[in-house]
């Protein structure tokens, strides 16, 4: 098989994640490779939620935990201005259930909000999203990228080597963003430990052909947000589960909860059931930064992968790049 080289790093995985700090090195000045084997990933399967204050309340998260996934966020405005991403600031609600308690919530963490008590009404500016089909295709742009599967890695003479399903390839760097997937052949025992800590979710998400909605809404059991000319119903967390196979009856269940949260009568819908499985850490925040010489971790980010993506990316960046960590509450080694 052939040799690939490389001209500096190589991102395995092409998720959003991977993608994100592959971009932002091209915007350093680095070459990079992204090594993945194409297709459907968990990054698709997703409404692409930038959603820092939504996701505070609802998983009740302590005040620096939230303003992590607030910087996360503001890292947005410059990443999207510079690789073409675009971004929707539009009003973010919830509706019904425990609405005063993620009222209360968001007050105590300092987000914008109003609450109407009344009609069971939350809202917020606070939280954007991205179409994530187009966030994935304009992130590929100046990068190289190998169609194939990484089934190994190694390292000598100062560089490693991946082997792959088209032949080898060997960089400088590797930053290993490949999801929940197996860890890689040959890892060093630290990286392998730390990926064997990343655990399986599976979401489960509708496409819809009708716009049922021109903002996101949320409430109990689904949300319903605009997607393209349609719009995306989800979305499960089914810890542990990895088949690919949407579940017909967690489905309905979804989809009768989102009638309920936009507060419609059901109807015959067009939707096209996708899964897709994210990988999560123990603490629910992603592993992001070196955990040997020129070898760095881009994982974990749970159902916030697309919140998290430039703010990952830049902490990685800088890691390749010699900086010391701005985000240590993310360095990998902090489960070691």
């Amino acid at each position: 098989m052939p040799l690939f080289n490389s001209q500096d790093i190589l991102v395995i995985g092409a998720g959003v994640l991977g993608l994100c700090t592959a971009a932002e090195l091209v915007r350093r000045g680095h070459g990079v490779t992204v090594v993945d084997p194409g297709g459907l990933n968990a990054s698709g399967v997703a409404a692409g939620m930038i959603a820092p204050a939504m996701e505070s309340a609802v998983d009740d998260l302590s005040l620096d935990h939230a303003e992590l996934l607030r910087r996360a966020r503001d890292a947005w405005s410059d990443f999207a201005a510079a690789t073409g991403v675009r971004l929707d600031r539009d009003l973010a609600e919830w509706r019904g259930g425990t609405v005063e308690v993620l009222a209360a919530r968001l007050a105590a963490l300092g987000f914008e909000h109003g609450f109407d008590r009344d009609a069971g009404r939350l809202t917020t500016h606070e939280d954007w999203k991205v179409e994530p089909a187009q966030a994935l295709a304009v992130l590929t742009r100046g990068v190289r990228t190998l169609e194939a599967r990484a089934t190994a890695l190694s390292r000598s003479n100062g560089r490693w080597r991946a082997e792959t399903t088209v032949g080898a390839v060997e960089a400088d760097q590797v930053v290993l963003a490949t999801g929940a997937g197996a860890a890689l052949g040959g890892l060093p025992e630290t990286a392998a430990r730390l990926l064997d800590l990343i655990s399986p979710i599976r979401g489960q998400i509708g496409l819809v052909n009708e716009r049922l909605t021109d903002h996101v809404v949320r409430g109990p059991g689904a949300y319903v947000a605009p997607m393209g000319t349609g719009c995306v119903i989800g979305a499960t967390m089914e810890a542990g589960e990895r088949s690919l196979r949407p579940d017909p009856e967690r489905c309905a269940q979804m989809l009768a909860a989102a009638w309920a949260v936009l507060g419609q009568t059901p109807r015959p819908l067009q939707i096209e059931w996708r899964a897709g499985v994210r990988g999560a850490t123990p603490d629910g925040l992603p592993m992001a930064g070196a955990v040997e010489e020129g070898l760095h971790l881009a994982l974990g980010p749970r159902r916030n992968g697309w919140l998290l993506g430039p703010l990952v990316a830049s902490v990685v960046a800088d890691e390749v790049e010699g900086r010391s960590p701005k985000e240590p509450t993310l360095a990998p080694r902090r489960f070691i």
